[in-house]
């Protein structure tokens, strides 16, 4: 009989260990955080000590034993906080932060493959086990030399024998599990006496699925570890898996079940086994396997909470999954043009239907890469934790709009940005507690994040309630650097702008957060990349707020398609109000003055046709989109209106990536390339020339929401 191998992918679950631990040491992080605010609080005690527990046992089924090391002390340590034997003070909140960054480095080891700990790395982790050691238990507590060569008259627990009754769920090898890899572990605790392979529950082998595990053991187990402990091993996967430990002692007749016992026949240990499942088939009883499959289900869809399955899936797929879905939409689009060129009303409706379906398809693609970005915003409560402190400001985080969700790619992205942000703002924005005193403010500053929906877009802002931007010490220092003429006439927002300016800096001297000029200009780089905009709104005395406006996602577009002489340009929907027809007297007054009076409003209008320099002959009737971004408004003067559109953003490239007011194309079902319109540009022009002209009428000024 041929033999059956079904191999674990050892790598594909040792990255699952990765990205789950990641998580672990950030919710535990925050945990801590909580926990220092408010030291009561046995909810985020207990949070913190599972997450490090998780970690250790996850770490010992793949054999890696610096982080069983290290996670061990630190998982003590939490034990006796839990019992209440320790007591929360700031020291034990910092070493127990340190704690997890060091386990962080461990884990990026693991992940960054043959590389090990540096020796400053390896120096943090000795003068961390040594903080630790404070808070242990005293007969834990030993000095590294003493803990290493333990004495030998020390009394050591007595050895009993376990019997272990261990069976695996049916989806272990879908969710990259290797069941000898919780034999190899539990190896480390004791000695295995006996290791049987329970084989009454595998199917026939015309009924044989290789990614469907079918296996038990039935193990005697010697050791002195407790019962906690031994039940501690089988955490990561109890899910997935029935166990039951008891006293050889209490089992009152020990039948032996059906199967192979490894240890008598190998004479070795079955940790020996890396990765592979070898089954015999001429030792599979084929009749009664069928049945018993029938009878027993899977414990582990019966213990999973079926509101809360989650599926891990790789993000290159999802992108993958997007670009395909885009290519589809214009493909569909394609075909809805031939469709409505033909006299055909049953071929009119099928495309109808299936352009309705790939909208839909379209539509939950893109929700797949939404994500709450209050996961980016909890990563900076440690950040102005540990800057707050190196500046000796006592600072609180705000946080708001936390479930505001948004583009994978977009939040991951803005983490930078948004943290180089909240720094300056720190540093420069907050004032020390003296001088906040001295201004009749309280002597804690605030430093708010919040994010919104507006206009179709997401809106994130870093308010702080600090002294505010110095407008002329600004203006002095860019005219000393050139950027500024003097005696130019600048609106507060260009004279704000400035900061954005490559090396720009008022900064009286350089220091570990700020001070050289480099990093703003990268802030708006970073952000103009992701198609958003940032702004800043400041008040002498009162703070300074940095309002970040980004889009929904950045790979589908709902655009809105005008057509100026024979070109299409793409307006996005979201930004677009309402569309007038230009009358033969309105067309002469708008074209003289350059606005139109839009039911008593003033609105400034850009001609399209005049600002991409089109020179064939304008259409005799020419129409209005009035546009609005953020507070501004305006008017973009086309030719032809030709309707909604529904499509996928394509770069432009680096030959035309400098292009004004042209943020992107995008192809049409007809095969023909449309410019997509930079709206925000395009009225930051508008804005510019207002504030330079003294003749003009105030036609930006913000709008009401």
């Amino acid at each position: 009989m041929k033999e059956v191998i079904v191999s674990i992918n050892l790598d594909q679950a040792q990255q699952t260990f990765i990205v789950e631990a990641r998580e672990l040491l950030q919710a535990m992080e925050e945990s801590l955080l909580q926990l220092e605010s408010e030291p009561g609080d046995q909810d985020a005690i207990g949070a913190v000590f599972r997450a490090a527990h998780t970690i250790k046992g996850s770490a010992g089924l793949f054999g890696l034993t610096p982080i069983v090391s290290f996670t061990h002390i630190v998982e003590d340590v939490l034990d006796r906080l839990r019992e209440g034997s320790v007591s929360v003070d700031a020291g034990l909140i910092a070493v127990l932060l340190k704690s997890g960054d060091h386990m962080l480095e461990l884990i990026d080891v693991v992940a960054s493959r043959g590389q090990t700990l540096q020796p400053p790395a390896l120096e943090r982790e000795a003068a961390l086990r040594q903080a630790l050691q404070v808070y242990q238990a005293p007969g834990n507590a030993q000095p590294a030399d003493e803990a290493q060569a333990p004495s030998v008259i020390d009394e050591q627990p007595a050895e009993v024998l376990w019997h272990i009754s261990l069976r695996f769920g049916v989806d272990v090898f879908r969710n990259g599990m290797d069941p000898l890899s919780f034999l190899r572990y539990l190896n480390t605790l004791g000695q295995m006496v006996q290791v049987t392979t329970v084989t009454d529950s595998i199917p026939a082998l015309e009924a044989w699925d290789p990614e469907s595990c079918h296996l038990g053991f039935e193990i005697d187990f010697r050791s002195s570890a407790g019962h906690a402990a031994i039940n501690e091993v089988f955490d990561f996967v109890r899910e997935d898996c029935a166990v039951e430990v008891t006293l050889m002692s209490e089992i009152a007749n020990h039948v032996e079940p059906t199967g192979t016992d490894l240890v008598s026949q190998t004479g070795q240990s079955p940790a020996v086994a890396s990765g592979e499942l070898l089954g015999d088939q001429r030792a599979v009883p084929r009749a009664p396997a069928a049945a018993t499959a029938v009878e027993r289900p899977s414990s582990a869809s019966e213990q999973k909470n079926k509101d809360g399955r989650y599926v891990r899936v790789n993000a290159d797929k999802l992108d993958e999954l997007i670009n395909l879905v885009g290519e589809l939409v214009i493909a569909s689009a394609g075909a809805s043009l031939l469709a409505r060129s033909c006299d055909n009303d049953p071929l009119q409706e099928a495309s109808s239907t299936v352009s309705g379906l790939v909208e839909q398809i379209l539509d939950g693609a893109l929700h797949l890469r939404m994500i709450p970005i209050g996961d980016t915003f909890n990563r900076f409560r440690r950040v102005v934790r540990d800057v707050s402190q190196e500046l000796g400001k006592d600072i609180d985080l705000i946080i708001n709009g936390a479930e505001t969700e948004l583009d994978k790619t977009v939040v991951e992205k803005i983490g930078d940005p948004l943290m180089h942000l909240l720094r300056n703002s720190m540093d420069h924005g907050i004032e020390s507690a003296e001088a906040r005193r001295a201004a009749n403010k309280p002597a804690k500053g605030h430093l708010s994040l919040n994010a919104y929906h507006d206009s179709g877009s997401i809106v994130i802002e870093i308010a702080d309630d600090g002294a505010g931007l110095n407008r002329e010490r600004i203006l002095d220092k860019a005219q000393q650097r050139g950027l500024v003429a003097v005696g130019a006439s600048l609106t507060d927002q260009e004279i704000y702008n400035l900061i954005f300016e490559p090396g720009f800096s008022t900064a009286e001297a350089v220091t570990n957060l700020s001070g050289r000029g480099v990093g703003m200009d990268v802030v708006k780089r970073n952000i103009t990349l992701l198609r958003g905009t940032v702004d800043l709104d400041s008040q002498p005395g009162q703070g300074t707020i940095v309002r970040i406006r980004l889009p929904l996602t950045l790979a589908i577009i709902n655009g809105f398609l005008v057509g100026i002489d024979q070109s299409t340009y793409v307006i996005p929907l979201d930004m677009v109000q309402e569309c007038i027809e230009l009358d033969e007297q309105n067309r002469h007054l708008t074209r003289d003055s350059g606005y139109l009076d839009l039911r008593g409003e003033v609105l400034p209008l850009v001609y399209l046709r005049d600002h991409f320099n089109h020179e064939g002959p304008a259409a005799r009737r020419q129409n209005v989109v009035v546009v609005r971004y953020a507070e501004h408004k305006a008017g973009l003067v086309v030719d032809d209106l030709l309707g909604e559109f529904q499509t996928v953003i394509k770069p432009l490239g680096k030959l035309f990536g400098a292009l004004r007011g042209i943020s992107g194309s995008t192809i049409l079902g007809s095969g023909a390339v449309a410019l997509i319109l930079d709206i925000p540009a395009l009225l930051n022009q508008i804005v510019q020339m207002e504030a330079r002209s003294t003749q003009a009428p105030q036609a930006l000024l913000p709008t009401s929401r």
